[in-house]
C-alpha cells in the first residue's frame, strides 16, 4: 500500500472523533448576484464557508492525479428552472505544494484558502427559481490533523422571473459541477450544439465555455515574464546607445559640468537629479506611446501591412543615417534653448542639463529609442513604459555612478574611430531588423515577395558586410583606417562569421531552431535538401474528416493535418471523438514559430498532436482570406461585423478566453468543454516535457467526459 493511501486511512480515523468535537466550517452561506432577473439571465451564486480556527479548506484545483493528495471540493447544485454554466470555480485560493502526494514523491500542487473559502457558480435563469440547494463535500485541515467536511446550503425563492411561461417551468436537477476527478462531465448541453456559437452576436454570453474537472496547468505569469524580457532588451539597448559617438565623449564633458562645484555633497545630489531626471523623460516618452497606441492599435501595429511597410522604411532610414548618409538631429533651437537653462542653479540646472544630452544625443539614441518603441508599442499599455525604463536606467547609470564615484573617469576608454564602427554594426543590425517588418506584412497578406530562402540569403549578405567591414575591409565616409585588430574586434569577426554559417544551410532547408520566429516558416521555402517525392507527398496526405477549407492557403507545420476553421474542426472531432487541439496564431506572431521548432517538433509532443488530436490554427491577422456573406456576423465581443477569417478567429479568442495575443493553445471537446487551462509560450517556457505534459493531461481530461 502507497504512504498516502495509508495516511489518507489513518487521517479519516483521526477525524471522526474530531467532527464530533465540532471541527466543522464556523459559517456558511449561498449568495446571489440578483434576485429578478429575465428568462435566459445570467445569475452568479456564491458560496461562502470559514474555517474553524487555525484550519484551511482545500479548493477545487490540482494538478494531482485523481488518487493524489488532499481531498478537493466538490460542490453539487441542484434546483428547479436553472442550466449550469461551467463548473463552480474557488476564487482567492493559492497554488500550495501538496503534502500529501509528496509523501509519494510526486510533485503537484493543490489549492488551499488561507482564510474564507470562496465558490463562485454561473447559472442561467429559465425561470422563478423556488429552490436551489448546494451541497458541499470538502476536506479541512491544520499542520497536525484533517477533517472531511459535508454542508448543505439552501435557498428558497432565491430568484423571481415575471412571466415565466409554463414551458420554462419544468424543474431541472443540475449536473454534479465537482471538481475531483472522479466525476463526469455532461457535455450534452453546450454552445457547441447550438446553431448560432456564442461569440456571434444575439447569442449567449462570452466565457460560456463549460470546464472539467481538474483543471491542470495553473494559468502562468505570463504578463510579468513578458515584461522582465522587454525590460532587458531594453536595458541592452540603452548600453549600446552609450558606445555611440554622439554619447559616449560627452560622459566626461557631462561629469566635469557637476564636479566643478566645490561643494561635494551638491555635486552628487545634481548627479543624482540628473540621472533621474534622464529616467523621467524617456519614461514619460513610454507612456505618451502607451496612452497613444493602446491595446487595440498595438494589434493593428502588429498585423496591417501599413505600419509594417512604414517600419520597415523608417529602420532603413534609421540604417542609413548610422551608415553616416545624413544625421538625424533636432532643430538647433530647441537644443541652445534647453542648454541655456542648464546653466540655472539649484534642482533646475541637471534637470535641463538632462534635456540637453537627450536632445543632443538624439542623432545616435534616435533610432535605438524608436526601434526599442516599435517593437514594444505591439505588446499593450505597459509595455513602452517598462522599455523606455530599461533603457533609460542603462543609459543614465554611468553618468550618475561617475558623478559619485569620479575617480573611476580614468578608466574609460579613449574616444575615437571604434565609437564609429559601433554606430556601423548598428546601422547592419537595422538593416537585417527591417526585413521583418516586410516579412510580416507579406505573410499576412500573401503577398509571396520574401519567401524563407529569400529573407534567408539577404541576412546572410547583410552580416557577411558586416564581418568585412570589422575585418577593415569596407570603409565608411566617417571611419578611422584599421591598423590592426583589437581583440574585441577579433572575436565580433569569428561571431558575425560564425553567425553568417549558421545561416547558410538554411538555404537548403536546415531549420534553424535558434532563429525560430525571426524567420518566415518554413513551408514558404520551395527547396529542402534531402525531402524525398515520397516524404513530400506524405506531408500532404489527409487525415482529417473533410478536405479543410483554405487549405490552399494556411499551413500547420511538421507535416500536422488539420483544419483552420473553428467549427470545422468541431465537427471533426465529434465525429473521430477526439480532443481538439486549438492554435490561435499568427503569421507574425515570433512566439509561434518560436515554438513550433523548438516545442512541436520534439518527437513525442508531435506523436501526441497527430495521433490524439483534431489539429486547428486559428490565424488572427490574417487580412486576405475573406468569408463568404452569409458567414459575415457580427462579433459578441467586439460589436463590429466581422468579414475576414483573421477577424473571425480573433473573435473567438476574445470571447471564449478574454486574450488578444499568441500564441494561445487550447485543449477541449468537440462540444466546448476545456480540458485544461490555456496555455501560452511562457506558459510552457518553450520546454517539450511541460508542453507534452499539458497534451497528456487533456487526453486524461477527455476520456473522463466520454460515457
Amino acid at each position: 500500500m502507497k504512504i498516502k493511501s495509508f495516511l489518507g486511512l489513518l487521517l479519516t480515523f483521526i477525524a471522526l472523533p474530531l467532527a464530533g468535537q465540532m471541527k466543522k466550517p464556523t459559517a456558511k452561506s449561498m449568495e446571489f448576484s440578483a434576485t429578478k432577473a429575465k428568462t435566459g439571465d445570467i445569475i452568479e451564486i456564491t458560496v461562502k464557508l470559514s474555517p474553524a480556527a487555525g484550519m484551511h479548506i482545500y479548493s477545487e484545483k490540482s494538478t494531482c492525479a485523481e488518487d493524489v493528495g488532499y481531498t478537493r471540493a466538490s460542490l453539487t447544485f441542484t434546483g428547479d428552472h436553472l442550466v449550469l454554466v461551467g463548473n463552480a470555480l474557488g476564487v482567492g485560493d493559492k497554488m500550495k505544494t501538496d503534502e500529501l502526494a509528496e509523501l509519494d514523491k510526486i510533485d503537484c500542487k493543490t489549492g488551499v484558502f488561507a482564510g474564507q473559502a470562496v465558490f463562485k457558480q454561473k447559472i442561467k435563469v429559465t425561470g422563478s427559481i423556488q429552490k436551489i440547494v448546494c451541497s458541499f463535500i470538502g476536506q479541512m485541515c491544520d499542520e497536525s490533523q484533517c477533517v472531511m467536511i459535508k454542508e448543505t446550503l439552501e435557498a428558497a425563492n432565491p430568484v423571481i422571473v415575471e412571466g415565466s411561461v409554463a414551458a420554462e417551468s419544468t424543474p431541472v436537477k443540475a449536473a454534479d459541477t465537482s471538481a475531483t476527478s472522479n466525476n463526469k462531465v455532461d457535455s450534452s448541453n453546450t454552445s457547441g450544439a447550438s446553431s448560432m456559437p456564442s461569440y456571434k452576436s444575439g447569442s449567449g454570453n462570452c466565457n460560456e465555455l463549460k470546464y472539467t474537472g481538474n483543471l491542470g496547468n495553473a494559468k502562468s505569469e505570463t504578463a510579468n515574464k513578458g515584461l522582465g524580457l522587454v525590460f532587458w532588451l531594453a536595458f541592452t539597448s540603452g548600453l549600446l546607445a552609450l558606445l555611440t559617438p554622439c554619447v559616449f565623449p560627452m560622459i566626461p564633458m557631462t561629469v566635469a559640468f557637476f564636479l566643478k562645484n566645490e561643494d561635494r555633497k551638491k555635486s552628487i545630489r545634481d548627479g543624482i537629479v540628473f540621472a533621474t531626471a534622464i529616467i523621467l523623460i524617456y519614461v514619460i516618452i513610454g507612456t505618451l506611446v502607451s496612452k497613444l497606441v493602446g491595446p487595440d492599435a498595438a494589434n493593428w501595429l502588429s498585423t496591417h501591412w501599413i505600419p509594417n511597410v512604414f517600419f520597415f522604411v523608417i529602420f532603413i532610414v534609421f540604417a542609413a543615417s548610422f551608415f553616416g548618409a545624413f544625421e538625424l538631429v533636432l532643430p538647433a533651437s530647441w537644443v541652445n534653448a534647453i542648454d541655456r537653462k542648464a546653466d540655472k542653479g539649484g534642482l533646475a540646472g541637471p534637470v535641463f542639463m538632462a534635456l540637453t544630452i537627450a536632445l543632443v544625443s538624439f542623432s545616435c539614441t534616435g533610432p535605438i529609442v524608436g526601434t526599442v518603441l516599435v517593437e514594444s508599442a505591439k505588446g499593450g499599455l505597459s509595455t513602452p513604459i517598462v522599455a523606455m525604463l530599461g533603457f533609460s536606467l542603462a543609459f543614465a547609470l554611468p553618468f550618475g555612478l561617475l558623478v559619485i564615484f569620479p575617480s573611476y573617469m580614468k578608466s574609460l576608454p579613449k574616444s575615437g574611430g571604434w565609437l564609429n564602427s559601433v554606430k556601423v554594426v548598428l546601422g547592419f543590425v537595422e538593416l537585417a531588423f527591417a526585413l521583418k517588418f516586410l516579412s510580416t506584412a507579406d505573410q499576412t497578406y500573401h503577398w509571396g515577395i520574401l519567401d524563407r530562402e529569400i529573407y534567408l540569403a539577404l541576412w546572410i549578405v547583410i552580416f557577411a558586410l558586416m564581418a568585412i567591414y570589422l575585418m577593415g575591409k569596407i570603409k565608411f565616409s566617417h571611419d578611422s583606417d584599421v591598423s590592426y585588430w583589437s581583440v574585441t574586434r577579433l572575436m565580433l569577426v569569428i561571431t558575425t562569421w560564425s553567425f553568417v554559417g549558421y545561416l547558410v544551410p538554411g538555404l537548403w532547408g536546415a531549420p534553424l531552431k535558434a532563429l525560430a520566429g525571426y524567420l518566415p516558416p518554413m513551408h514558404t521555402q520551395d527547396f529542402r535538401l534531402g525531402e524525398t517525392e515520397n516524404q513530400a507527398k506524405s506531408a500532404t496526405q489527409t487525415a482529417t474528416c473533410t478536405t479543410p477549407k483554405y487549405s490552399g492557403e494556411l499551413h500547420i507545420p511538421h507535416g500536422i493535418q488539420g483544419y483552420y476553421d473553428y467549427e470545422e474542426a468541431l465537427a471533426c472531432a465529434l465525429a473521430q471523438k477526439k480532443p481538439v487541439f486549438i492554435d490561435f496564431t499568427g503569421h507574425g506572431c515570433v512566439n509561434c514559430r518560436k515554438m513550433e521548432e523548438k516545442v512541436w517538433s520534439n518527437p513525442e509532443v508531435l506523436k501526441i498532436l497527430k495521433s490524439n488530436y483534431v489539429v486547428v490554427s486559428l490565424y488572427v491577422d490574417d487580412k486576405k482570406i475573406k468569408l463568404n456573406e452569409k458567414d459575415q456576423f457580427t462579433g459578441k465581443f467586439s460589436g463590429k461585423l466581422i468579414k475576414t477569417l483573421g477577424e473571425k478567429n480573433a473573435e473567438i479568442q476574445a470571447c471564449y478566453f478574454n486574450s488578444n495575443s499568441q500564441p494561445l493553445y487550447v485543449l477541449m471537446t468537440g462540444n466546448e468543454v476545456l480540458l485544461q487551462h490555456p496555455g501560452s509560450a511562457e506558459t510552457f517556457d518553450y520546454n517539450p516535457e511541460k508542453f507534452k505534459s499539458f497534451l497528456q493531461n487533456g487526453l486524461f481530461e477527455f476520456k473522463k467526459t466520454q460515457p
